[in-house]
């Protein structure tokens, strides 16, 4: 018999459908994932309230960089576009 994973909290999303987009991500990395059963409305349909993602022990550092790496970095205006906004 297998010893069971420790679940620590990775990330609390807004709602349980960018939970379920997130927890599909980190699986095709191999990470261990899933949704807090508490946070989910399966029998209703999709929560709209927040919902927290859990990690197996020992991969929560590599979870947290894969979501990281989602997120739009912000763009830098060159002078030439700064510019541009300041024409008639």
């Amino acid at each position: 018999m297998t010893k069971p994973e420790k679940w620590l909290l990775l990330i609390t999303a807004p709602d349980q459908l960018t939970a379920e987009i997130w927890k599909d991500i980190l699986l095709q990395q191999g990470i261990p994932a899933m949704l807090n059963p508490a946070d989910t409305a399966s029998f209703m349909g999709v929560s709209s309230f927040p919902c927290r993602i859990m990690v197996a022990s020992g991969y929560r550092k590599r979870a947290r960089e894969i979501l990281a790496s989602l997120q739009p970095e912000a763009e830098e205006r060159t002078d030439d576009e700064e510019g541009d906004s300041t024409r008639s």
